[in-house]
């Protein structure tokens, strides 16, 4: 096993080699745009780390990485689209560089660029990786979903909230780990339970993306701090929140998010206040911890050398405690 560090090298590298140099251009150079912006490369990371787990050569797995990191790319182009959002990574959405037919229509290439990656796998492999990553596409749109009907509803419960995150983060955690299992021909216990200790990392990281969101830094969080709260999004701060608040804080919390000011810069900041007061920022962090204990609590079901839980221990013990 190698570190972390080695594996997110070894993508990268073979991400530089992903050629999209096709015609059109104009279909193209937005794909290559959002690849090579960036970003933590999570996902295909644990798909390598995984293929090594179950004793599998790292370089076996690099084609099912990139289609995971593809496919994860390509939502958000289009996540940002239907958010509005002005930056992704510190740069540029691709909506906003180019245009919104664009972004949809280059978005709608990589998702099927995500699945011809998968043909260079023998015809087993083939089906496994592809009935997986159907299954995971679809359960992600209905995450998306989800989340755009709680912007108008009051009546979100935290259940409700954590299915939502369930399926349109966590999931795809745990295909990614499932994939590099796949890959190495691991049992189906073995792919079972690394997909259970990925989708339960997952949640824990939506969850501190959420708080990250507001409460990050912006030179380091490389998205609009802030986003969530202008958006009216009905994270699990916000749900925390109207269940630790006093009557007048709740109606407070309930007028600010049903208000879309031009400038926004009051209402985020009344917003964040409210959530460190009632305790509800504190609530997030310690649920965060939950599911990172969840997920470990998983690998000691795991027939797995005690180095190896080490290092998916020391990845999840890293996502909680990130700042980006």
């Amino acid at each position: 096993m190698q570190n972390i560090l080695y594996y997110q090298d070894a993508f990268i590298s073979y991400l530089k080699e992903f050629k999209t140099d096709r015609q059109p251009q104009s279909l193209y150079v937005p794909i290559d745009y959002i690849l090579n912006l960036g970003g933590k490369r999570l996902r295909p990371v644990l798909t390598l780390m995984t293929a090594e787990i179950f004793n599998a050569d790292h370089k076996t797995a690099l084609d099912a990485a990139l289609s995971i990191e593809v496919f994860h790319n390509f939502s958000l182009v289009h996540d940002d689209i239907m958010d509005d959002a002005p930056l992704r990574r510190g740069n540029q959405t691709v909506h906003e560089k180019w245009d919104i037919n664009t972004g949809i229509l280059s978005g709608d290439a990589m998702l099927i660029m995500a699945y011809q990656l998968f043909e260079n796998y023998e015809s087993e492999t083939f089906r496994d990786l592809a009935k997986l990553f159907s299954k995971t596409a679809l359960e992600v749109c209905e995450g998306q979903q989800y989340d755009v009907d709680f912007e108008n509803r009051d009546d979100v419960t935290i259940p409700e909230y954590l299915k939502m995150i369930e399926y349109k983060t966590a999931v795809l955690v745990g295909a990614a780990m499932q994939m590099g299992a796949i890959v190495a021909k691991a049992s189906k216990a073995e792919q079972e339970g690394i997909y259970s200790f990925g989708r339960n990392l997952g949640i824990a990281f939506q969850l501190q993306d959420d708080y990250l969101d507001a409460f990050g830094d912006p030179k380091t969080f490389g998205k609009q701090v802030g986003g969530d709260i202008i958006e009216n999004k009905k994270t699990f701060l916000y749900l925390k929140a109207l269940e630790f608040s006093s009557e007048e804080q709740q109606r407070e919390l309930l007028h600010l998010f049903s208000v879309t000011p031009t400038d926004s810069t009051e209402k985020v900041q009344s917003v964040k206040q409210l959530f460190l007061s009632s305790g509800a920022a504190d609530e997030t962090t310690k649920e965060i911890e939950s599911y990172t204990n969840k997920a470990f609590s998983v690998l000691e079901t795991l027939n797995i050398s005690e180095d190896k839980k080490s290092l998916l221990r020391l990845f999840g013990e890293n996502l909680m405690t990130r700042k980006v």
